[in-house]
């Protein structure tokens, strides 16, 4: 049954998504909106009646479905008063912390505004509702808005958001790209496995790398362009400053104006025009920023440059002689090479958020080896069908979730668990895609593949989680919201009184004050307030081990108030040693006898806890003896002879099975170390327990004391580790940590990082692990161990060279200092802005005959300059301890 209505309400394709989104969740229903022509075509397998889909649509607030032809028009929805008396719009499209206090539309989209506690903050949709905003695999490679302003709307080329002006940011690929290549003819490559057709070798699958980010790039090269003209005509404009006036010595003043303009016009209108772009539309929306201010000082001081140069009388300078016209083309010059530095600095960050999704990816292995009946061949994991039977050899990487149904073997589950000690697999037992097969082979069923892998939904939650973050308001775009419509009230208020009452030429006087203040106003040190102390900052942390990714880092570790961290390889070493060695037979065998034994048993054994063995007693100097009958027993531990002895090392269990019993005495022991944290390897000797071996992943020595800082900081430390319940209760007691969780999966992570979020905490993660990686994409600011993966690396917006949480602590410290001195900078540049605007604009003029000269501005302009790189290099000598 097919029919169509019209849709009262939409704005934007965002209100499109979120009503065709709506809609198609009733069961049995196929709806198309159709933005332009407000319309929705509804195809059903069931009876519903139009109420059925305006109750639908209801939980949005907004939206009305009516027949054709109805004339009836939307209205302000009728929403319950906000019980915080404050509104937001449904979109965000000026970010969280943007409400209002009256209801009424966006002045961004244009919808109708919500009570903010009808809206998740985390997620930015209606209460209880998942998110519609999805960008599948379809989209990879295109670009998209981080606010959201347009729903889900994609674009082919990179370029800034039509609506809030912001640079569009691309969709990663979340898909193994593979080919198959010849090792000795590389120029033989082909989408599937075979031979190759000149020598006959097998091919070999290869990682297809993806090219080389376009929008880092593109901006990387505008930058050197801009570098490249703003050097001359800095030194066009200042070079007179040298001693003897070179520069007016060796080339005319008028020609030097003009050499000026023409290094200045591919900056303004190419390289740098985009931020022209953005003024433009920061002032149709009256969404006031930073490039309200680049756009309207450059633009002021570019205008004002080129009509001087052109008409020296217009203005009233003198008798068409350019000697002491006044240009600023090299202001412009530097101020827009500055700001787009800024976002070349940006943009680089913006490339490697995708980083740990690509890591992710090659984690799954190219190919796998299908069986066929008696046969066995490769073929691209991308081929597996569910029920699929397929070999796994010794070393491989698992290739897909499945079962084991023939073999056993120990698996190295580290990307999910974050814990290094491999998990025992016997038939039966589900295995998982990516994670490592030991030193046996076995065969398996398929029974997950594509986007219901477990890696795929890791993969995906990293994705969502870096999306989920919109951009930080930076603190001079607050400003500039006050700081912006002063200055045009300024300039506005010159024009008019300076025409009234100026000296003659009356308006070209009054032209030229109103100018005067808008180029004094040009923010050039108000755009190096925040850059130059994010990079002193960014270099002050690399020099102590700590490397920041983004600015915005900064701001949100100093409102930290909770923070999470993992266990193995944050709070603890991560590598699992021998801890202690007990003989239950000392009139027989001594501690070194015990240890020299259960090395030389455990010699040929991968297993993390048998390497711990064997390196302790490499440590002791002591030689491992000769084993035979070595029986790996899965899942309880190893059996051999050694001599005329029969030796047993494994777990209670494999004790019990073999009915060697524990003496009292080798019980209280077995109790005493395992309440100390240990895992326990018991060794018996012709049927009986000789021994005990005790391992530990041991706390970092700096752990303790980093924790009980932070914690003087009034920061919230929780303990999050996929380890059982005893060892975290154990490692988070001795850490002095009260609340911690335990048996986590990293879904279960990145949901209970995401309830202390909704909960209006300011959250960091502090992880090591590939299991950490959607959490630490989540977190506000994520933390990860430099010792650590590379994934958990590439997810983190910090990272700790040294893998020590002390790093934490001077982490904070610097972010408390930087957000200090960006603030220092901020009252440097206006207080230059406050005395220089009103003697630009004549205040002084009348009572003791004083304006703004050229020669004033200028070093007015570079005065404030000096002083906030000066200020901004003060941090260098800080002390983060």
């Amino acid at each position: 049954m097919k029919n169509q209505y019209k849709i009262l309400g939409m704005t934007c394709s965002g209100c499109q998504n979120l009503v065709q989104q709506r809609l198609n969740d009733l069961d049995g229903v196929e709806a198309v909106v159709s933005l332009e022509k407000g319309l929705v075509d509804i195809e059903t397998s069931k009876e519903y009646a139009l109420e059925d889909f305006q109750n639908q649509l209801d939980s949005l607030g907004h939206y009305e479905i009516v027949p054709l032809g109805s004339d009836k028009k939307i209205k302000a929805p009728s929403l319950a008063e906000s019980e915080s008396g404050t509104y937001v719009c449904p979109m965000f499209c000026e970010g969280d912390d943007q409400t209002y206090d009256e209801q009424g539309r966006c002045p961004v989209c244009h919808m109708f505004l919500v009570p903010v506690e009808t809206i998740d903050r985390q997620t930015h949709r209606p209460m209880g509702h998942e998110p519609s905003i999805k960008h599948d695999a379809s989209h990879a490679g295109k670009f998209y808005c981080p606010m959201h302003c347009e729903g889900d709307k994609v674009y082919d080329e990179f370029g800034s958001c039509p609506v809030c002006g912001m640079n569009l940011e691309k969709i990663p690929d979340m898909t193994l790209q593979v080919e198959y290549v010849c090792p000795m003819h590389p120029e033989v490559v082909q989408d599937h496995p075979g031979s190759c057709p000149i020598c006959g070798m097998d091919l070999v699958a290869k990682h297809i790398e993806e090219t080389s980010d376009p929008v880092y790039h593109a901006l990387q090269r505008k930058f050197w362009i801009s570098v490249g003209c703003t050097v001359p005509v800095f030194l066009l404009a200042m070079g007179d400053m040298l001693p003897g006036a070179p520069v007016s010595r060796l080339i005319p003043v008028h020609t030097n104006g003009w050499m000026q303009l023409m290094f200045t016009l591919p900056i303004v209108c190419y390289t740098c025009w985009m931020f022209f772009e953005r003024a433009w539309i920061s002032f149709k929306t009256w969404r006031l920023n930073m490039f309200s201010l680049i756009g309207l000082g450059a633009g002021a001081a570019f205008v004002y440059s080129v009509i001087v140069l052109l008409f020296p009388n217009v203005l009233g300078h003198g008798n068409g002689s350019m000697q002491h016209v006044p240009l600023y083309f090299e202001s412009v010059c530097v101020i827009l090479t500055l700001v787009l530095l800024g976002q070349l600095m940006e943009a680089k960050a913006h490339a490697k958020t995708s980083s740990a999704i690509k890591e992710l990816i090659r984690l799954a292995p190219a190919e796998a080896i299908l069986i066929e009946g008696s046969e066995q061949r490769k073929i691209p994991v991308s081929d597996i069908k569910v029920g699929n039977l397929l070999q796994v050899r010794p070393g491989d990487k698992i290739p897909i979730d499945g079962e084991i149904i023939e073999g056993t073997s120990s698996v190295d589950e580290s990307m999910i668990t974050g814990e290094p000690i491999h998990v025992e697999k016997t038939i039966g037992d589900n295995v998982i895609g990516g994670t490592i097969n030991g030193n046996h082979s076995f065969q398996m069923k398929a029974s997950h593949v594509g986007n219901s892998t477990v890696l795929s939904q890791i993969i995906q939650l990293v994705n969502e989680a870096s999306r989920s973050q919109a951009p930080i308001q930076k603190l001079t775009d607050k400003v500039s919201r006050i700081f912006v419509p002063i200055v045009i009230a300024i300039a506005i208020g010159t024009l008019l009184i300076w025409s009234m009452i100026g000296a003659e030429p009356d308006y070209a006087f009054a032209f030229n004050n109103m100018l005067a203040v808008l180029i004094v106003a040009c923010p050039c040190a108000l755009g190096l307030a925040t850059p130059m102390s994010v990079m002193v900052a960014v270099g002050k942390g690399a020099k102590t081990g700590i490397l920041f990714k983004n600015a915005s880092t900064f701001e949100l570790l100093k409102k930290v108030d909770t923070l999470i961290v993992d266990k193995t390889g944050t709070v603890t070493e991560g590598k699992p040693k021998v801890s202690a060695v007990k003989s239950t037979a000392p009139q027989q065998f001594t501690t070194d006898d015990i240890l020299q034994i259960a090395a030389s048993v455990n010699k040929v054994s991968s297993h993390p806890l048998a390497q711990a063995i064997v390196n302790h007693a490499q440590e002791k100097s002591l030689s491992l003896l000769d084993v035979t009958a070595f029986e790996n027993l899965t899942g309880k531990g190893v059996s051999g002879k050694i001599f005329h002895m029969h030796v047993l090392l494994g777990t209670r269990k494999l004790m019990e099975e073999n009915e060697v019993n524990l003496s009292d005495a080798a019980q209280e022991r077995l109790i005493e170390l395992q309440e100390q944290g240990n895992s326990i390897s018991l060794l018996a000797i012709d049927g009986e327990v000789a021994g005990i071996v005790a391992i530990s992943d041991e706390i970092k020595a700096s752990s303790k004391e980093a924790i009980a800082r932070i914690q003087e900081q009034g920061i919230d430390i929780q303990m999050f580790t996929g380890d059982n319940e005893n060892t975290a209760k154990i490692v988070a007691k001795q850490a002095g940590i009260a609340s911690f969780k335990a048996n986590m999966l990293p879904a279960d992570k990145l949901n209970e990082l995401k309830k202390l979020q909704n909960q209006g905490h300011v959250v960091a993660m502090a992880g090591d692990g590939i299991n950490d990686a959607p959490a630490l994409t989540q977190a506000d600011v994520g933390i990860a161990m430099g010792t650590g993966s590379d994934i958990a690396i590439h997810s983190a917006e910090v990272t700790l060279v040294k893998g020590d949480l002390k790093g934490v602590t001077k982490a904070i410290a610097l972010s408390h200092k930087m957000i200090s001195n960006v603030k220092q900078n901020l009252a440097f540049a206006f207080l230059y802005n406050v005395i220089g605007i009103p003697i630009a604009a004549g205040l002084l003029f009348m009572p003791f005959g004083i304006l703004m000269s050229p020669m004033l501005a200028a070093a007015a302009m570079s005065l404030s300059s000096v002083s906030v790189i000066l200020n901004s290099l003060r941090l260098n000598a800080a002390s983060l301890d």
